[in-house]
Formats: C-alpha cells, sequence, structure tokens
C-alpha cells in the first residue's frame, strides 16, 4: 500500500471517533442502550492505534467532544438567550472531552510495545496486529492500566472545577441491577472500571481475530478474566437483590410534580398563579380517595416552585402554615431563604433552601443547600466584583455549611436532604447518611431542561447513591422523575399511574421503607469512601510515571504518519 492510499485511510480517523463517541453517548438515556459502554472506550483506542501523540490526543478530544455533545444535548432547551445556552453546551463539552482526550494518549503512552507504522502493506490492520508484539500478561496489565487510567479521570471529574460527576461510564449501568451491586464496595467507580477493562480487553481480542486466527481459545483469552470477573460481580450481587424489602414500618408519603414551566418561575407576574396550582395538586394529593385513616403522613414539593422567601414572605408563609394545619400532614418544602451577612449588618445573603414544616406551622429545620451551581446559582467573583451581576442580571445564592438532618421522632423517620445536582456527587451523600438514617431526599427542579434525556439521566445518578450508601432515595421533582429508588437500585413510580407520562403534573402516593428504630449496618463504601477510585488515581500515576520514566531512559520513536510523497 502507497503512501498517498494510507493518508486517504487516515482521513477517516476523525469520523470514526466521532462514531466512538456517539457510541457511547447512546448508553446513557434517553437511548440508553448499556452494552455500548462496553464497547466504546475500545472503539476510541482503536481510533488511535498506532498514531503519534499529538493525533492520538487529537482523535480521543474528537471522540470525546462527540460524546458529550450528543448526551448533553438538553443543555440548549435552557429557555434563556439562545446564544449562553449553546456557549455553554459548548464550552462544557469541550472541557469534559479533554478527559477523554488525556485517556486516550496516555494509553497508548504506557502500552508496552512498539506499534508499527499505519502504512505498512496491510494500511490500519498493521497496528492492530503489533498489538500482539506484547505478550498476553503484558496486554493484561495495559488493559487493566486503561480501566484505572479511565476512573482516575472520573475521580478528577468529580471534583475539579468544584466538579461535574454526570455520566460516568458506570451510570449507565443504572438498570443492570446485579451488576451495580458492586456500588456498595467501589461506588460508580468500580462499574466503569469494569466495562473500561472488558472494552479494551475487547480491543485486544479483535487483534488478535484480525491476525485471521480464529481460534475461539485465542481471542477469549483476551476477554476471560473480565468476563469472569463481570459475572463474578453479578453472582455476589444477586444476593442482595434477594434481600426482603419488607420494612417493619413504612411512611406514607405524597409527592407533588406541578410541573411549572421555568419561564413561568421567573416571571414575578405568575407567581400567585404557580402556588396555587401548587396548593390544588397538593389538595388532591391528601384527599382524592382516601380517608383521614389512610391518607399520607408527609407531604413534599420540589425545588424552584415556592415563589419568594418560605419564612419571611408573609403571604406565602401563612398560605403554607394555614396549609398543614388544615389537613395536619408535615410538609418538606424546597425553597428560598435568607440570612443576614455577618460582615454587613445591612445586607443579606440568598440561600437555596429546604425546610421542615410540622402540622401546626412550625418551622422546625432549615437545610441550606451546600454544592451550588456555577453559572446556574452562583456567579464567580461577584461578592468582590458586584458590577458582574448588574451586567448579567443574574443574582447570586450562598452556599450552606453543615448538613441538616430532618428528624420527625413523631412518624420516627430521619432523613437527609439533597437540593438539585447534590445528588449527583458520591462524595458529598457518603458523608449525609448516618446509621439511623431512614431514606435520602433529592428535592429539585429539572424543570429547565425541557421534557429532555436529563431527568432519566439525573435518575441514574441517584441509582448509584441509594446503592453506594445501603438506603432508599426518595426524588420530588418539578417536572419528572418523582419517585423512589429502592436500597438495591430499583427505580420505582417513575410514571404517572396508568400512564408512560414521567413529565407532566401530577402527585404519587408511596410508601417508604423505615428503620423503625433500629441502625442500618453501614455499607464498605459508605464507612471508607472512594478507597477504590483512590487506588486507580495512585496505580495510573505509577503506571504514567513509569512509562515517562522508560521513554526518558531509552527514548522510541513514534512513527507519524506522512504528508506526502
Amino acid at each position: 500500500m502507497n503512501n498517498s492510499e494510507t493518508i486517504s485511510i487516515s482521513k477517516f480517523r476523525p469520523a470514526l471517533a466521532i462514531g466512538a463517541g456517539l457510541l457511547l453517548a447512546c448508553a446513557f438515556p434517553k437511548i440508553g442502550i448499556a452494552g455500548f459502554a462496553w464497547v466504546a472506550p475500545g472503539a476510541m483506542l482503536a481510533v488511535a492505534v498506532g498514531v503519534d501523540g499529538r493525533s492520538a490526543f487529537r482523535l480521543g478530544f474528537i471522540a470525546g467532544l462527540a460524546y458529550h455533545l450528543a448526551s448533553l444535548y438538553w443543555l440548549l432547551n435552557i429557555p434563556v438567550m439562545k446564544i449562553a445556552p449553546f456557549t455553554g453546551w459548548l464550552a462544557l463539552s469541550g472541557y469534559l472531552a479533554l478527559y477523554q482526550a488525556v485517556w486516550v494518549w496516555l494509553c497508548w503512552k504506557i502500552y508496552p510495545a512498539k506499534i508499527s507504522p499505519p502504512f505498512d502493506r496491510e494500511g490500519l490492520l498493521g497496528p492492530f496486529e503489533s498489538l500482539l508484539a506484547a505478550n498476553w500478561s503484558q496486554r493484561l496489565m495495559w488493559a487493566l492500566s486503561c480501566a484505572a487510567l479511565w476512573v482516575a479521570g472520573e475521580m478528577v471529574q468529580a471534583r475539579l472545577l468544584s466538579g461535574f460527576p454526570w455520566n460516568f461510564l458506570g451510570a449507565s449501568q443504572f438498570g443492570m441491577l446485579p451488576i451495580i451491586q458492586v456500588a456498595s464496595f467501589t461506588g460508580v467507580y468500580g462499574i466503569s472500571f469494569l466495562a473500561a477493562w472488558f472494552a479494551v480487553s475487547m480491543l485486544c481480542a479483535a487483534a488478535v481475530v484480525l491476525r485471521r486466527s480464529h481460534s475461539p481459545r485465542q481471542w477469549m483469552g483476551e476477554i476471560i478474566l473480565p468476563l469472569l470477573t463481570t459475572v463474578g460481580v453479578v453472582m455476589l450481587g444477586f444476593p442482595q437483590l434477594l434481600q426482603s424489602e419488607l420494612a417493619p414500618a413504612r411512611l406514607q408519603v405524597a409527592l407533588v410534580q406541578p410541573s411549572i414551566p421555568q419561564q413561568m418561575i421567573w416571571s414575578p407576574t405568575e407567581s400567585a398563579k404557580r402556588f396555587e396550582q401548587l396548593l390544588q395538586l397538593s389538595d388532591r394529593a391528601l384527599t382524592n380517595g382516601l380517608t383521614s385513616s389512610n391518607k399520607p403522613a408527609l407531604l413534599v414539593w420540589p425545588e424552584g416552585v415556592v415563589p419568594g422567601y418560605a419564612r419571611w414572605d408573609t403571604n406565602i408563609h401563612d398560605a403554607i402554615t394555614n396549609f398543614v394545619r388544615r389537613h395536619q400532614v408535615w410538609l418538606i418544602l424546597g425553597a428560598d431563604d435568607a440570612a443576614p451577612r455577618r460582615d454587613d449588618p445591612f445586607a443579606h445573603d440568598s440561600f437555596n433552601s429546604s425546610f421542615l414544616v410540622s402540622p401546626d406551622g412550625e418551622f422546625r429545620a432549615t437545610y441550606k443547600k451546600r454544592r451550588l451551581v456555577v453559572f446556574g446559582e452562583y456567579l464567580p467573583f461577584a461578592r468582590w466584583f458586584p458590577f458582574i451581576e448588574r451586567w448579567t442580571g443574574m443574582g447570586s445564592f450562598a452556599a450552606g455549611s453543615e448538613v441538616v438532618p430532618f428528624r420527625v421522632p413523631e412518624l420516627k423517620f430521619k432523613t437527609s436532604v439533597l437540593i438539585c445536582l447534590e445528588d449527583v456527587f458520591p462524595q458529598l451523600v457518603r458523608g449525609d447518611v448516618e446509621e439511623d438514617t431512614d431514606f435520602l431526599l433529592n428535592l429539585t427542579n429539572d424543570g429547565w431542561f425541557g421534557e429532555s434525556a436529563a431527568q432519566w439521566q439525573h435518575a441514574a445518578n441517584s441509582v448509584f447513591r441509594a446503592v453506594e450508601n445501603g438506603l432508599p432515595m426518595v426524588r420530588c421533582a418539578n417536572n419528572g422523575l418523582t419517585c423512589w429508588i429502592s436500597a438495591q437500585g430499583r427505580l420505582q413510580n417513575a410514571f404517572h399511574a396508568g400512564t408512560t407520562d414521567a413529565y407532566g403534573p401530577g402527585y404519587k402516593r408511596i410508601d417508604v421503607p423505615l428503620l423503625d428504630g433500629k441502625r442500618r449496618a453501614p455499607t464498605f463504601y459508605r464507612q471508607h469512601g472512594d478507597v477504590f477510585g483512590w487506588s486507580c488515581v495512585v496505580w495510573s500515576m505509577l503506571v504514567v510515571s513509569l512509562a515517562f520514566i522508560r521513554q526518558r531512559a531509552s527514548p522510541r520513536v513514534l512513527p507519524s504518519i506522512p504528508s506526502g510523497e
């Protein structure tokens, strides 16, 4: 094969990289073909086989950009000036694509054998065959190291620049209940590791097949260990699924989903109308088809649907307290709160908060959101440069500083509230759980994104917080998904009764299992945290350091694709 033929082949690499990225995007809701996650990382590596480091980085970035642009398309639904969501969509996707770019580059940097040029007689098949220049044990360690590198990237992504732990590779498996039980030990990172390891091993198996070695014994040798490990994880997961979810006590909860459009939430003239809609839905949730003996004991309102400051706006405060007194019901709601600034008594801070209100109208507890969404809930440096808020027309919330469990001895339950995207942070959620916590409660407003995949992707994260900590998660959303998730990760009551609608207005009544005074045995993950994730970070640092030391000691010249005759 001559050089010009090779150049034409190399031009397909960017298109193939886009295909690999789209393949991974399809593993997540709404398409949600979970099996693609067990192939896509290997496809990203395959696209860059045999190229130099710069090209590997570029192809990895293209694949990552396609993946994030496709899976985060719902950012374009934010109902503000279209240039803002479009710019944010591009910027966030570009930033996240760097993780795939670095991953592809480092994976080939640590490969233990020289990759032959892509312009030999076999064209692109030559580099695939030369993967086998390393022996089986070397390829095994390489595949394991690639999986560790993937997890290390997710660990950084969850923390850097306030963190964005969204659509991790393992989260695509939220419906694969036997597999995800391992998250109670490793967190979501363990499933990411398994999927990445299997995908890279499949790449090595493909190299064996392309060498025209069709013996199952040879190509199966490449995937047998990740396959057996996955089977072992599934077998260990089944006993957890078979555990009875029957509880000696259950709490009847009414969840209200008003599905208020975001434009109405922003409009002061619509405040009275949307609040009246919320009260009407709540009234039906507590009365329709019920008697005083079987009505819910707890009512929950989501984030963003109560106008004004619930504690300080007299009309709103009186309406809330009159409502709970009339129905004699406990209420947990999301609303704004305010408090004087310590450094300026003439100014105040606003907080995105949740409140516990008793049947006698007393505001018993307040939790202030700790993990704010940049540009959504706060503007960086706005405190020091107030003109930023004037230019943008946006205000900023202040962040809370502590966990505030909501205890209701009268109903014998204790819950920790998570507001909006706080439930996507594994390291934050485990700090909210104690041995006597009955369930987690997420109040969220996903109405920013229309009827899109955002709500399902958000709920997929909640599934892992439930499994990681071994307790139920209740979700109350403005427009979906209002539901509850068992300690084993079963997503329940996702649709309105008798429909396939998850987004529209309505209410749901659920029975949540309680501990009834007992203490919950902590999962390994809740007790020890990201031991597995940090182990992958350390492993990755060692492997990458050794690769660079080895290269410096004995530089190898990686081939580059020629630009012409």
